[in-house]
């Protein structure tokens, strides 16, 4: 299995060690894959306020994987995006590999396998909301109030539930569900 990587610079220019750098660390997920299919492998490396972010999307035809990381030195930010999407698959192997194993461009290979401490997921808690009819100002303020990084609602201008979220860089982002 080979990873067709494609590397973007957002405000920076891309050179050839950085270039380089990212094939040889990109190059480590590769033991994760069985078939010799390709896998795309979307790079974005962006400039902001001294803040160098690594983006890196892996799209298939059934999910997509996707992390973000940024710190003061691009090889850095680079070295923690592998190991964050290193832990991300060897931590979710088990049920993708259950969820899609008729996906042959991602099954993983066991060969591999790392033995985690981790348990996996489990869903320990269900809330049963009563959303009250409100827009995105009252949906804001309600967030902040409680103090979460997570608000539902119904959003009386879209006319539907709305999930507001606080972005990791501290923006707000709205999910619409029709």
């Amino acid at each position: 299995m080979n990873l067709k990587i494609s590397i973007r610079g957002d405000k920076i220019v891309v050179t050839k060690a950085i270039k380089d750098y990212l094939h040889e660390k990109l190059e480590r997920l590769n033991k994760y894959f069985k078939n010799s299919e390709d896998i795309k492998c979307n790079v974005i490396i962006r400039v902001k306020n001294n803040l160098q972010t690594v983006e890196v999307s892996i799209p298939t035809s059934k999910f997509n994987i996707r992390c973000e990381e940024g710190s003061d030195n691009l090889y850095a930010s680079i070295d923690m995006i592998i190991d964050k999407l290193e832990r991300m698959i060897r931590k979710n192997k088990t049920r993708l590999n259950n969820h899609y194993k008729n996906v042959p461009s991602f099954e993983m290979n066991l060969e591999y396998e790392e033995t985690l401490n981790e348990e996996p997921d489990k869903i320990i808690k269900r809330k049963t909301l009563d959303t009250k009819p409100m827009d995105e100002d009252e949906a804001i303020m309600q967030m902040e109030l409680l103090n979460h990084d997570f608000f539902t609602f119904k959003n009386i201008n879209e006319e539907c539930v709305s999930v507001l979220y606080k972005r990791k860089d501290g923006s707000l982002g709205i999910i619409n569900v029709k």
